[in-house]
């Protein structure tokens, strides 16, 4: 059964305009803990993608993950038990090469990640190179090179401008965390003294890309997340109707440290059938 009922929804300064399910148009959804939860699909959720597919709605699924093309991720996540066209999935990388390709077509860049990131900026026109950069791109890989770090200090202390797609101080491995994207982005930031511009989530700018991407408007768009400091905050900044499951990494006693409340609080995707 949904819980909302037991939080009450962030207070804005203008009217409110309070959204069932029935009223959503287009949905965008986090991944992690919220659709998949250790490789398995959370209940609901193969039922709650297949209701948008059969009723054409139109949904993105959203990632920090700058690793793997949306393809890759379509592939992983069907290992998983969850069939989500790649169409579907929107990276930090797609959402980084759109706000690129927007600030400077063609732009010269030097990148540090892996096929996700290249292939999106590729694919947006820019040009990879280490020769007189206008950016340095950083996003996630498995295996920082202490030499590709060294040249990125380097380019930035000449000119280039700093972009990292996402946030995320550490990654999950089979070993126990990883550092991620934003470790790396702080040793960079340390050595240059330049603060990168951080493209994903908790940046409005990931989820205003999603929502142009499928021609969505905020006024009828929910953001389903199960962090309060990404999903959330950053929905409720883009202007969506939120929607926070606790079948991730947020429990229900840590709400209250938020001075933020989402609209919704569900257990799981799974109880959100049964407003569609």
């Amino acid at each position: 059964m949904s819980e909302s009922p037991d939080v009450e929804p962030t207070q804005p300064a203008g009217p409110v305009v309070y959204r069932s399910g029935q009223e959503i148009e287009c949905w965008l959804t986090d991944m992690d803990g919220v659709l998949v939860h250790e490789n398995h699909p959370v209940p609901g959720a193969a039922e709650l993608i297949q209701r948008w597919v059969d009723t054409s709605r139109r949904f993105l699924v959203l990632t920090n993950n700058s690793i793997y093309t949306p393809r890759d991720l379509a592939a992983r996540l069907a290992s998983s038990g969850l069939s989500i066209p790649e169409e579907n999935i929107w990276t930090s990388a797609l959402a980084t090469a759109v706000f690129l390709k927007d600030q400077m077509p063609g732009a010269r860049i030097y990148v540090i990640g892996e096929a996700g990131l290249t292939t999106a900026l590729h694919e947006a026109g820019m040009i990879l190179t280490d020769q007189d950069p206008d950016y340095v791109v950083l996003g996630e890989t498995r295996t920082y090179s202490f030499n590709a770090i060294t040249t990125a200090i380097r380019l930035i202390l000449d000119g280039a401008r700093f972009i990292a797609t996402n946030p995320d101080a550490t990654g999950p491995s089979r070993d126990g965390v990883l550092p991620a994207t934003g470790a790396i982005a702080a040793l960079i930031s340390k050595a240059t003294g330049r603060t990168p511009y951080t493209i994903g989530k908790p940046n409005p700018m990931m989820f205003r890309s999603a929502m142009n991407q499928i021609d969505a408007h905020s006024e009828t768009t929910a953001m389903i997340g199960d962090r309060m400091d990404t999903d959330i905050i950053a929905g409720m900044e883009a202007g969506l109707h939120t929607v926070l499951v606790l079948s991730g990494i947020t429990r229900r006693e840590d709400i209250a440290a938020y001075p933020f409340r989402p609209n919704q609080i569900l257990s799981s995707v799974k109880d959100l059938l049964q407003q569609l």
